[in-house]
């Protein structure tokens, strides 16, 4: 019989709604039959698309014997990560104060109030190499919590007073442009020369780090922290962990050569590469970018698009039982597929063996240098074509299609973002639907100023998170500055005036919850980069983008609290903090194009040639009358003085002399002519 997670929206949960473990969905249900029967909480937090999470569940959840001892023991309690993040958070901080390397499977021991006293991630249903068994763990967790073993107490005690300090030393923490460069410095130590992307195994993505690098490019050129962004990208391009059949990008590589993936694919990993790849197109016009852009998009919107037209969140590793099978080829299959001749042609570019490069199998990948002219690429492209009509054919990997407010946000900021830099103008029109949906599906309100965070089956999890708010707010201003339609700006000061009422902080930026949601052990604030940039960094990046177009210091004085309260939580740790030190750069350099005057080819050629300009962050306006600008901005001085039509480059509160040429505009906005 299905038990209790037949109800559940989340994709991940109905994955376990026919386990013989009694599950409870995350809820004072759960904990009240904690307290009434006596039994501790066993927590177990995870994915859809985790591979491991899948593994632990045929082991022990479908296995009779295994949930007889959960159920008998334990309030098991089965969370969606992606769907409650506020309450993973919680958990996996905890396990880290256990010292315990955090991940997916999480499998954590609470009291009946919800605090942690043990935990780890993936147990075997089978005692091996050091690793206790499942059930093992299970028995002597419940009888120490029957004993009141003193242990609990004090770890109980001790995880709590760590998950509630505030490190806020008194004082004020000063970093500035110095110390974001020796960060940049000190990261760049920490790169892999031969393959890109950090040294070792396994390698992420770890997009904040390479935007930190690309940062430090713009403020003072070093091609040595350039070229380490784009070997990075290269290497991710070429590699495995790149779909060369279907494009996008998996969420990371098990070896340091980018050649095997963990095979899932996540939007918010795709949106973040794919910002950057239209920025390195835009640096250096190299094809491979702008390729693995416009693959990663069809992809996106062949496969990610929901009935609703937002994106849906991830796709499976798994498919028929085993990890990655629907992207593996054998020689055989190639030659069934594209015969002989093409086999032989195609093999010798993708690194096809014929006993398999990984396992018996082969993963696509271009790693080796190889020389391809035109007339090659065209003709692979083709062969990709016919490759993925044939495993179209497959067993697809599983789709979880819940809408998460937050990852959708990302990837209509950087669709909106690639459009314009990579002049897909019809890009903007899958962004907009997407932010459609959220904005009058996903929002609660008199004035529908209120969002939630996950929808599926038309439930919808409710109040949204501090990371929806910045995500969306980041979506609505990327928006604005693509069609100057004013409707997303007035959304995005909406939503911000929400997102200050209901989650933010006295001491200085945000609660990851609403002060009206869910009662939890504590409200969680971190400030450390997750998968995603921190959502205060992504807020603190906002709110200097609002100060720029609307003229309204208030967002500056918001701004300048959240770093007050939060730099000194960062400074002794600022290799985790990679997204506010990003932020902080926004806000010191707050780079903007401004293009004045009368419509017409020579602004469009000056807009044009300003989205396509390789810097993060810059905020390009628009408008016909130099009075239309803010009373204080810097450029509406010089532009009144000026006749016709002219571009600014502003940084904070200087701008250039006016700029009439499009080609001339990229000398000035990267020459520090400003």
């Amino acid at each position: 019989m299905p038990n209790r997670l037949k109800d559940a929206a989340s994709p991940y949960l109905l994955q376990h709604k026919d386990n013989p473990v009694d599950w409870w969905q995350w809820g004072p249900e759960a904990f009240a039959e904690a307290r009434a029967s006596g039994r501790p909480v066993l927590l177990s937090i995870g994915y859809a698309a985790c591979h491991w999470c899948h593994v632990m569940a045929h082991e022990s959840f479908e296995d009779t014997e295994t949930a007889a001892v959960m159920n008998e023991l334990f309030v098991n309690i089965k969370v969606d990560r992606e769907e409650r993040p506020e309450v993973d958070q919680i958990y996996m901080s905890a396990l880290q104060h256990l010292g315990v390397q955090g991940g997916w499977p999480m499998t954590m021991f609470l009291d009946d109030e919800g605090a942690p006293f043990w935990g780890g991630t993936y147990f075997p249903k089978e005692a091996r190499y050091g690793q206790p068994a499942f059930t093992d763990v299970l028995a002597t967790m419940a009888r120490v919590y029957a004993e009141r073993d003193p242990r609990i107490i004090q770890n109980r005690a001790a995880i709590l007073a760590k998950l509630t300090e505030k490190a806020r030393p008194a004082g004020k923490v000063t970093i500035g442009l110095n110390e974001l460069d020796d960060v940049a410095s000190r990261i760049y130590g920490i790169m892999d020369p031969e393959h890109g992307g950090l040294r070792g195994a396994p390698k992420f993505p770890n997009t904040p780090f390479l935007e930190l690098l690309w940062r430090a490019h713009e403020r003072r050129p070093r091609e040595t922290f350039r070229n380490a962004v784009l070997d990075a990208l290269h290497g991710m391009s070429e590699g495995g962990i790149y779909d060369h059949i279907g494009g996008g990008y998996a969420r990371y590589s098990v070896d340091e050569r980018w050649l095997v993936p963990h095979f899932e694919k996540m939007l918010y990993d795709n949106a973040q590469l794919l910002e950057l790849l239209a920025l390195a197109f835009n640096a250096t016009g190299a094809p491979l970018f702008r390729e693995r852009a416009e693959e990663t998009v069809g992809w996106l919107l062949r496969e990610m698009v929901t009935e609703d037209g937002a994106f849906a969140a991830s796709l499976d590793a798994d498919s028929e039982g085993h990890e990655g099978r629907y992207y593996v080829w054998t020689l055989k299959e190639i030659l069934a597929a594209l015969g002989a001749e093409d086999a032989e042609f195609f093999a010798r570019h993708y690194d096809i063996q014929p006993f398999g490069n990984w396992e018996g199998v082969s993963i696509p990948n271009r790693l080796m240098p190889k020389e391809r002219t035109g007339a090659e690429e065209i003709r692979l492209a083709m062969l990709r074509d016919k490759l993925l009509k044939v495993r179209e054919a497959r067993v697809r990997p599983g789709l979880d299609d819940k809408v998460l407010a937050d990852w959708n946000g990302l990837m209509i900021a950087a669709l909106a973002d690639a459009a314009m830099r990579l002049d897909r103008p019809e890009w903007l029109g899958p962004a907009k639907r997407a932010f459609r949906f959220i904005a009058e599906s996903m929002t609660r309100g008199d004035n529908a100023e209120r969002l939630g965070h996950s929808s599926r089956d038309g439930r919808l999890v409710f109040p949204g998170l501090s990371s929806d708010y910045a995500a969306m707010i980041r979506a609505a201003l990327a928006l604005h500055q693509a069609t100057n339609e004013t409707d997303y700006l007035n959304l995005a000061v909406k939503w911000s005036a929400s997102l200050e009422a209901h989650h933010s902080h006295p001491e200085g930026g945000y609660f990851f919850t609403a002060d009206d949601a869910e009662g939890l052990i504590l409200r969680p604030d971190s400030t450390i980069d997750d998968a995603v940039t921190n959502p205060n960094a992504l807020a603190a990046r906002n709110l200097m983008r609002l100060a720029v177009v609307t003229g309204d210091d208030a967002y500056l004085a918001r701004l300048d609290h959240l770093f007050d309260g939060l730099l000194p939580r960062v400074a002794p740790t600022l290799y985790s903090h990679a997204g506010l030190l990003n932020a902080l750069d926004t806000r010191l350099r707050a780079p903007q194009i401004v293009v004045v005057g009368p419509q017409g080819e020579a602004a469009d050629a000056l807009l044009a040639a300003s989205f396509r300009l390789p810097r993060v962050d810059v905020v390009v306006q628009r408008v016909s009358n130099p009075a239309a600008l803010p009373s204080g901005h810097p450029a509406r001085e010089k532009a009144e003085a000026v006749a016709g039509v002219a571009a600014f480059v502003c940084e904070g509160t200087v701008c250039s002399l006016p700029v009439t040429e499009p080609n001339r505009l990229l000398e000035v906005a990267t020459s520090g002519l400003v």
